[in-house]
């Protein structure tokens, strides 16, 4: 399923496409405004959308075999809740 899909089914409840297409993008900008500011986002039985730091380590240039520094970085991270890993079973 992508964005189209996602608002194609919204529209069935809400009724029309293009307040659908407004609902999907609230959402998806609210979570991604959460994570800029380090919060974490939680939707009960469905998972939490948290951000989660990634440690500075050393890789390898797969080209030349030269070892290489990653810089640490933030990652956005999502783990599901109960509900929906017994869903998916």
């Amino acid at each position: 399923m992508n964005k189209g899909d996602l608002i194609n089914e919204v529209a069935k409840v809400v009724g029309t496409k293009k307040a659908a297409h407004g609902a999907v993008d609230c959402v998806l900008s609210s979570i991604a405004k959460a994570l800029k500011k380090k919060d974490s986002v939680t939707l009960i039985g469905f998972g939490t959308f948290k951000v989660q730091t990634r440690k500075a380590r050393k890789g390898r240039n797969p080209n030349t075999g030269e070892v290489i520094k990653i810089k640490a970085k933030k990652i956005p991270k999502f783990l599901p809740g109960k509900s929906l890993k017994d869903s998916v079973q």
